[in-house]
C-alpha cells in the first residue's frame, strides 16, 4: 500500500515546456511539457527508446535540449554557466551504472565533491559521509574500495554520494537495472526511505511494486511523448490509453 502519511506537496520546483531533443535524425523528445512539485515522487516509465532517460538527463543538462524551456527551482536551464552550476548543485543523479571512482575509498567517493565544490573541511565532509553511509546501511564499508562491494552496495554508495551535496531534487535513471534480483530490494529500500523523508524525486524505473508504494504520480512515455499521466491508482486500475494498457499488460 502507498504510504499515506501526511506528506504535503510543496511549490513547483521543475517545469518543462515543449522540450525537444534529437540525436541525428532520431527525435527522442517531441515536445515534453511537465511539472514536478517539492516533495513529490514522480515515476517515469515506458518502453525502451521512449525518451524517458533522455527526459531526466535534460533536467541537469547532461543532454542539452534543442528547444523549449526548462526551469529548475526558479532558474532557467540554458547555456549560462552560472545557471547551470546553480541547477547542478541542487540536483543529485543516480545512474544505471554506478560511476564510482575506483581508486578512491568508499568514504572518499562521498567526500570529494563537498570538499572540491563546496570548500568543506575534510573533518566535516567525513562526518557527513559517515552519516550518509549509515543512512544507506553500509557504514562498515567506509574504508573499502568500490570493487570490494556488491552491486547493491555500490549503488547505495552512489546514492550516498549524490546526497552528500545536499540536493533539493534526486533523479534516478533505472538504478536497479544492472543489479542481480537479490540486490534490488536493498536499493529500493533506500529509495523508499528517501521518498518518505520528503525528497523530491523523479525515478525512471520498471519496478512497479516500488513505484506503486512511493509514487505520487506516474508519467508514461512512448515515442518521445508523455502519453498518459496520473496517480498510481489511475494507472493500475483505470488506464485510458491503449498504448498504456498494452505496456502495463506486458510488465505486470
Amino acid at each position: 500500500m502507498k504510504n499515506t502519511s501526511k506528506k504535503e506537496i510543496g511549490k513547483e520546483i521543475i517545469s518543462t515546456t515543449d522540450i525537444t531533443k534529437s540525436f541525428g535524425k532520431f527525435q527522442a523528445l517531441k515536445g515534453i511539457t511537465s511539472k514536478v512539485f517539492e516533495k513529490e515522487v514522480v515515476v517515469v516509465f515506458g518502453p525502451s527508446g521512449s525518451g524517458k532517460s533522455t527526459y531526466i538527463r535534460t533536467l541537469n543538462r547532461l543532454e542539452p535540449h534543442d528547444s523549449g524551456q526548462i526551469i529548475i527551482d526558479g532558474v532557467e536551464l540554458n547555456d549560462d554557466v552560472k545557471n547551470l552550476q546553480h541547477v547542478r548543485s541542487n540536483i543529485g543523479m543516480v545512474f544505471q551504472q554506478f560511476n564510482l571512482f575506483p581508486h578512491l575509498s568508499v568514504l572518499r567517493n562521498i567526500t570529494l565533491a563537498p570538499q572540491k565544490v563546496k570548500g568543506m573541511k575534510r573533518s566535516e565532509a567525513d562526518d557527513i559521509a559517515m552519516s550518509l553511509l549509515k543512512r544507506v546501511g553500509i557504514p562498515e564499508q567506509a574504508d573499502k574500495f568500490p570493487s570490494q562491494l556488491s552491486g547493491g552496495q555500490q549503488q547505495r554508495l552512489a546514492i550516498a554520494r549524490a546526497l552528500a551535496m545536499q540536493p533539493k531534487i534526486m533523479l534516478f535513471d533505472e538504478p536497479t537495472s544492472a543489479l542481480d534480483p537479490e540486490m534490488i530490494k536493498e536499493v529500493l529500500e533506500v529509495m523508499t526511505e528517501l521518498a518518505e523523508s520528503g525528497m523530491t524525486m523523479i525515478c525512471v524505473t520498471h519496478e512497479m511494486g516500488f513505484a506503486r508504494e512511493v509514487a505520487d504520480r506516474f508519467l508514461f512515455f512512448d515515442e518521445g511523448l508523455i502519453v498518459e499521466e496520473g496517480t498510481p491508482d489511475h494507472f493500475f486500475n483505470n488506464p485510458k490509453e491503449d498504448r498504456t494498457k498494452l505496456f502495463l499488460s506486458q510488465i505486470l
